[in-house]
């Protein structure tokens, strides 16, 4: 039997329908999910054609029939995010964290993102993607149908390519889609602690230029951030990444407001990620661009920082995407659907702008919004079809609860 052409039936809710020439959502709009109740949904060479209400199927016409059994169907997330090529495990800090000391103390100790850069530079290739495969082939199984991907744990030319290799590795074995990021600027290593300006020169000399001549990144990301990368720094590795054809996508404001945002944005950043910190400067700033904010809730209650204000972004018209974060040190999870449910419960923000951020402003946060990201004909069939729930506010609600039944992309089940 042929999955790329069938017609799902007896959807209870049909959420996410979206006009086609619609790309993102922002203010008001980011509380409005379209709704079909007890209704078909019609896929054809991998793509959505055809949705409507039961009443009006015609079942002499459908020879390849699913049932849904009154379970809810949703576009799949678009976790625009992630870190999730790493080579171990964080959980020593985890308790380190419980005992009182918080992320930048736990970085100073030498933990953190260069304890994950020690343990990447001794694991080799062929492991690394094996994990990285399990990792990704979960969270597709969890209802994610687009992910973006940064290296940032390697911190050296050999190290960095490794991770943007698996990554290139993981586009080739996964029909989502996959973005890449080099985040090189994630944190000085230590045999440059006193050469900051030797290590921003590596970067720019020798890691890009080799990442451009393999073509391995999509995007170039910087952790501008007190005691990490200055906006004096950021401009300089933006402009060289630039030059390569590297768009922006920036860590910015997690624990400090420095300016970060206004600099991203002159760059034509696509997206500037965290935002737990703002002012009213940072908020002008978005509110006349043509950048996304990402926000990354499950970072917030992981380290037990402040939550981003989605709900001051809705007020001043600006769109975000949720996130996962998903990392070995500030966020394990990559489950999107725990992510929906921070956004509700941490964030106070209603289930329908929460799912709006995760699936069509994801998209958008990645560049893939044309062809994914909501109900749309023509859009690609990737599909979360869950369990018979009452409703799709019930997925953020039971936030412990497995929901997903069975995870459609282009137009095929997930095995």
């Amino acid at each position: 039997m042929d999955n790329s052409n069938l017609t799902i039936i007896n959807i209870k809710q049909l959420a996410g329908i979206i006009s086609d020439n619609q790309l993102l959502k922002k203010g008001v709009e980011m509380n409005e999910l379209s709704v079909l109740e007890n209704a078909y949904l019609t896929v054809k060479d991998g793509l959505i054609s055809d949705f409507g209400i039961m009443s009006n199927f015609n079942f002499s016409n459908s020879n390849n029939i699913f049932d849904a059994n009154q379970g809810i169907v949703l576009p799949c997330w678009n976790d625009s995010h992630t870190h999730l090529v790493f080579a171990k495990s964080r959980e020593k800090e985890f308790i380190d964290k419980i005992n009182g000391l918080s992320y930048q103390e736990i970085a100073r100790r030498g933990g953190g993102i260069l304890n994950s850069a020690k343990h990447l530079e001794n694991i080799d290739q062929r492991q690394l993607f094996e994990e990285s495969f399990k990792k990704l082939s979960n969270l597709v199984k969890l209802g994610t149908g687009g992910i973006e991907i940064k290296s940032g744990y390697g911190l050296s030319l050999e190290v960095e390519l490794k991770i943007l290799r698996t990554i290139q590795k993981l586009k080739e074995n996964f029909n989502i889609d996959i973005k890449s990021t080099f985040l090189g600027a994630h944190a000085i290593p230590l045999n440059y602690i006193n050469n900051r300006k030797g290590y921003i020169d590596l970067l720019i000399n020798e890691m890009l230029p080799n990442i451009h001549k393999e073509n391995l990144a999509d995007y170039i990301d910087v952790f501008c951030e007190t005691n990490y990368f200055s906006v004096k720094e950021l401009d300089k590795i933006l402009e060289a990444g630039c030059k390569y054809n590297l768009k922006p996508k920036v860590h910015v404001n997690q624990f400090t407001s420095i300016g970060g945002i206004r600099k991203a944005i002159e760059y034509g950043a696509i997206s500037v990620d965290h935002l737990e910190v703002m002012t009213e400067d940072d908020y002008k700033a978005l509110a006349k661009s043509s950048t996304i904010a990402t926000l990354l809730p499950s970072c917030s209650f992981f380290i037990n920082i402040p939550f981003a204000s989605g709900k001051s972004l809705i007020e001043k018209n600006i769109p975000f995407a949720l996130a996962s974060d998903f990392n070995p040190g500030s966020s394990p999870n990559g489950n999107m659907n725990f992510v929906n449910s921070l956004g509700c419960i941490k964030m106070g923000l209603l289930p329908e702008a929460t799912i709006n951020a995760s699936t069509i402003n994801g998209a958008y946060a990645m560049e893939i919004a044309d062809r994914t990201g909501s109900i749309t004909k023509g859009k690609k069939a990737n599909l979360i079809l869950t369990n018979p729930i009452e409703s799709y506010a019930y997925l953020p609600y039971s936030f412990g609860e497995n929901c997903i039944f069975k995870t459609m992309i282009k137009g095929k089940w997930y095995n």
